[in-house]
């Protein structure tokens, strides 16, 4: 009887630490009903391919957000750094005529942009969030002033051509998704099979340990801030290939917040220290869905930006629950 009764609590218990582990799974799997129940085409393969194609660029991001916070920090500016690196890259094609070229600076500036976030932060000493929110300022600023609030286009005879990088795909699948699945698997690797990756969730447990143990703290924040920066430059050269045409006030708005919410949806502690790439790819493919969801139900598009604060809040109200 008594051994019946503990086996039974170890089930329990087993199922409890599966279920705070892979909440994210849960929630995946929840939201699949309701956008079922909602939208009767939801499960169609065009509208799956849709959804995954609306989730890439943005998801790209996070996953560049997820080892930031990871490390225990946070980056406001990666919407002005994409506009600002988009509006560039499309000033760079124009005058060379080559998308690769173009690509090779968005990875490179981008990776620069994040590199100064980095730099500011360890060496400068200053919080990661007035870091970014002063960078967030700067960047657009810069993007704007040199477009002179105006948009920057892809010249005319590269229009075609140039959208299909994004727009085109492979055996049906389209090549944005198919970008995100790969990076994913790239930064999943990487945070679970690298030192490098270890050390991320290190910094970001307990830094003053972390320093005890001979991890340069200050080198992996800033390849954290660096690497963030580069995936936002394919983002960027993404963006401008969906869009052709980058107005520097608008472009990224709001991507930092729909980052941090992804990263938050697929369960990574807010305040460091744990997480899971393939999380947030769940959790920018669920903020995806639930877009899809508030247009389905006629709910205003105004308040989008409502539901997406509210879970935030959640989900860090959630971890904090987690962690007592």
């Amino acid at each position: 009887m008594n051994t019946g009764a503990t086996l039974k609590k170890e089930s329990i218990s087993k199922f409890k630490n599966f279920y705070a582990e892979y909440t994210y799974l849960f929630s995946f799997i929840v939201l699949i009903i309701i956008a079922t129940m909602v939208n009767n085409k939801f499960l169609t393969y065009s509208n799956l391919s849709t959804l995954m194609l609306q989730a890439s660029i943005k998801g790209i991001i996070a996953l560049g957000m997820t080892l930031i916070i990871i490390s225990g920090q946070i980056d406001l500016s990666v919407g002005s750094t994409c506009a600002l690196v988009a509006g560039l890259g499309v000033v760079v094609l124009n005058n060379t005529q080559n998308a690769f070229v173009m690509l090779l600076f968005c990875m490179v500036f981008g990776t620069l942009l994040g590199l100064v976030n980095g730099l500011l932060v360890t060496k400068g000493k200053i919080a990661a969030f007035i870091v970014t929110l002063a960078t967030m300022s700067a960047y657009r600023s810069i993007i704007v002033q040199l477009g002179q609030g105006g948009p920057f286009n892809v010249s005319y005879e590269l229009v075609d051509k140039f959208r299909m990088i994004a727009a085109g795909g492979i055996l049906g699948i389209p090549n944005l998704a198919l970008i995100f699945i790969v990076i994913t698997a790239v930064i999943a690797f990487m945070m679970s099979n690298t030192k490098f990756g270890r050390y991320v969730y290190a910094v970001g447990s307990n830094e003053n340990a972390a320093k005890l143990t001979g991890i340069n703290v200050d080198q992996i924040k800033i390849l954290c801030f660096s690497v963030t920066g580069f995936l936002t430059g394919i983002s960027a050269f993404l963006l401008s290939s969906r869009l052709t045409s980058i107005t520097a006030p608008n472009a990224g708005a709001s991507f930092e917040l729909d980052a941090i919410a992804a990263v938050a949806i697929g369960g990574t502690a807010m305040n460091g220290g744990r997480g899971k790439v393939v999380g947030t790819f769940l959790g920018a493919i669920m903020l995806q869905m639930i877009e899809g969801i508030l247009i389905a139900a006629k709910i205003p598009p105004f308040l989008t930006g409502l539901v997406k604060g509210i879970i935030i809040i959640l989900a860090v109200l959630f971890q904090s629950r987690k962690e007592k």
